[in-house]
């Protein structure tokens, strides 16, 4: 089952009378995920701050600049993390102020190195998985499996495992798109037991009243009940209940991103690994390893769900490859003179 973010054909007109209550509001009617809201409202309170706590409907072009340029100049962030910044003010002005910003922004680009992925071998990937502790080292596996970013697996649910055809459908990913990646039948039976455990949690809750999980793009609404159902349920759910930040409702969330990070982390260290491990790594060994068994790059990117193959060209530079079996074009060369001595 695919679901889409809506886009209402009007802008909406927050009812809050906070500025911030206004940019939450507005990001909640838009369906936008709750780590972006946060992200949105951190950046926003910070271009505020930046400029003297002057309200934004005050500011405009100039002062969005000298903050984007700042964050270039004396933080020096990532390409990303500057264009989340600028994609969060603009938000702010054209949705909740509704002030379009027509004129170019000439803010100076962040200029950091992009750096070669770290890929492990396959090797350092088997001490890897080896060393990290249930039920982590499922979460793993599946991620290199598949080439699976964090949230991705965190976010799986029940309905998104396709055991018949070996894989796993990722819902709303990275650019809002769904893609199918790789779910080996090796894994099939771990997974079952795990979901055996899982399913007997729901059930619990169901008996005590609860049972219910947070549902995207008001799907509760149109499909009432589907949050109790267990296809719609977490493949790995937090060991407890928690408030939801949202509607306030008791519901079992899906498990902490940190924990598995963490997992990642310490297992790399408990695996004598000299190199920076972390949970996208496993995705650029995945996407390493099979470049380097000779699969087709394309089939890697839509794997992978890059937008362009030039993304998942990087994987090339990190390939390990065999010098000594490339034909030295000088092989090929006739009527060659020796060299004389000298």
């Amino acid at each position: 089952m695919a679901y889409k973010r809506a886009r209402p054909k009007e802008k909406y007109v927050p009812k809050s009378e906070r500025l911030i209550d206004q940019l939450r509001e507005v990001l909640r009617y838009h369906h936008y995920a709750i780590r972006t809201e946060r992200a949105y409202v951190g950046w926003v309170l910070r271009f505020i701050r930046f400029h003297n706590k002057k309200h934004p409907r005050d500011m405009g072009k100039d002062e969005i600049e000298a903050f984007l340029s700042n964050l270039a100049i004396s933080r020096n962030v990532a390409v990303a993390t500057q264009n989340q910044a600028f994609n969060a003010i603009i938000f702010l002005y054209e949705e909740v102020l509704r002030i379009p910003i027509s004129e170019q922004i000439a803010a100076v680009r962040t200029r950091k190195p992009k750096r070669l992925p770290t890929v492990l071998s396959p090797e350092e990937v088997t001490f890897l998985l080896n060393a990290i502790d249930p039920p982590y080292r499922l979460m793993a596996k599946i991620m290199y499996a598949g080439g699976y970013r964090l949230m991705e697996i965190i976010r799986l649910r029940v309905h998104d495992l396709d055991f018949a055809n070996q894989q796993i459908i990722v819902r709303d990913s990275k650019g809002n798109k769904d893609r199918a990646s790789q779910f080996p039948e090796t894994l099939h039976n771990a997974v079952h037991r795990h979901l055996a455990r899982a399913k007997a949690w729901h059930d619990e809750d169901l008996e005590q009243g609860y049972g219910r999980v947070y549902l995207p793009y008001a799907l509760s609404v149109k499909y009432r009940n589907a949050d109790q159902a267990w296809g719609w349920q977490y493949v790995f759910p937090s060991k407890s209940l928690s408030v939801d930040p949202r509607s306030g409702l008791m519901r079992r969330h899906h498990i902490h991103e940190s924990g598995l990070q963490q997992a990642v982390h310490v297992a790399g260290k408990k695996a004598g690994l000299n190199k920076r491990v972390s949970c996208h790594v496993l995705r650029h060994s995945f996407a390493t390893h099979l470049l380097e068994e000779g699969e087709n790059i394309r089939k890697v990117q839509v794997l992978l769900g890059h937008k362009d193959v030039r993304t998942t060209e990087i994987y090339t530079h990190v390939m390990r490859k065999d010098v000594s079996r490339v034909k030295s074009p000088l092989l090929s060369l006739e009527n060659l003179k020796d060299d004389d001595e000298y």
